[in-house]
């Protein structure tokens, strides 16, 4: 089943984009959460090449201010976690497996906690603890305030209406694409890697204010995990710089009931690892929801 683009109006006025697929009358679903300056085209390889479609609904959004999602108002956990119950009840699932990558991982923690009759299960892509973080990342965490200031004066110059009126479009399955072929080639690769951790990169597509936001977001603590009683698969790096991996399999140890499996990537497994990413999950999802 070809992708079906959806639009969804929330409580405020905000306009989520989203799409479906996967097979029409399943009584499953998974819900692809992207990361920051991203987008659900982070999900479109998974998406297209995943074994789960046959009998899976398939559900992937464009995070309020990311994507076609443009929204210039106030964004985070709380926000967020709306949008995606939002979704679920306009489409009439009543629970989903949600799969979050990076920032939507943590996304994905914070829906299991505010509303855990929503969620069947967890998948987190490279989850960011804040404890954890690590390089680039943590002097982001250490300028926390600043981020806060930064998004509030942001959102108040959008009020008066000056804002970027052109946003590039951000593709990343080609980017994927082009990265891994580099990657193979030569040098080049690593330069095509590294803007996957470039700022300047990031508000190409993204707005200052969605994407100050999400920054802010991401470095937030986590909700309580020993309340979180849904089974969790975390796919970790295995050469993260954005994360300590000692420190974030210690952070998902307060978890009830959770299997991680260490990747070979630097940056992002779905740019790096797609297959045994979606190997990993297949797997967990089959042996997890073989009955249900």
């Amino acid at each position: 089943m070809e992708a079906e683009p959806r639009t969804l109006t929330a409580a405020d006025g905000a306009r989520i984009a989203y799409a479906r697929s996967g097979a029409p009358g399943a009584a499953r679903a998974l819900l692809l959460v992207h990361g920051v300056a991203s987008n659900m085209s982070r999900w479109s390889e998974f998406v297209g090449q995943t074994a789960l479609s046959d009998s899976w609904i398939l559900l992937r959004l464009d995070l309020r201010g990311q994507g076609r999602s443009i929204h210039r108002g106030r964004i985070g956990m709380a926000e967020w976690c709306a949008d995606l119950a939002a979704i679920l009840e306009a489409e009439g699932i009543g629970r989903a497996v949600v799969v979050g990558h990076c920032l939507g991982a943590n996304i994905a923690l914070q829906f299991a906690a505010r509303c855990p009759a929503s969620v069947a299960g967890l998948v987190l892509v490279e989850p960011m603890p804040p404890d954890a973080l690590a390089g680039e990342m943590r002097r982001i965490a250490n300028l926390r305030p600043l981020l806060i200031a930064l998004a509030w004066l942001t959102r108040a110059l959008n009020t008066l209406g000056i804002h970027r009126r052109r946003l590039a479009e951000l593709d990343l399955e080609q980017l994927d694409r082009e990265t891994r072929a580099a990657l193979a080639a030569g040098p080049r690769g690593e330069a095509l890697l590294a803007r996957y951790a470039s700022p300047f990169a990031d508000l190409r597509s993204t707005p200052t204010g969605a994407y100050l936001q999400a920054l802010t977001a991401v470095t937030a603590p986590w909700p309580e995990l020993k309340r979180i009683a849904a089974p969790v698969l975390a796919l970790l790096s295995a050469r993260s710089s954005f994360t300590d991996p000692q420190r974030t399999r210690a952070a998902l140890g307060a978890l009830p009931d959770c299997e991680t499996v260490e990747l070979d990537a630097r940056h992002w497994i779905p740019t790096e690892q797609p297959q045994a990413m979606r190997a990993a999950i297949e797997t967990w999802v089959a042996r997890k929801f073989a009955r249900s």
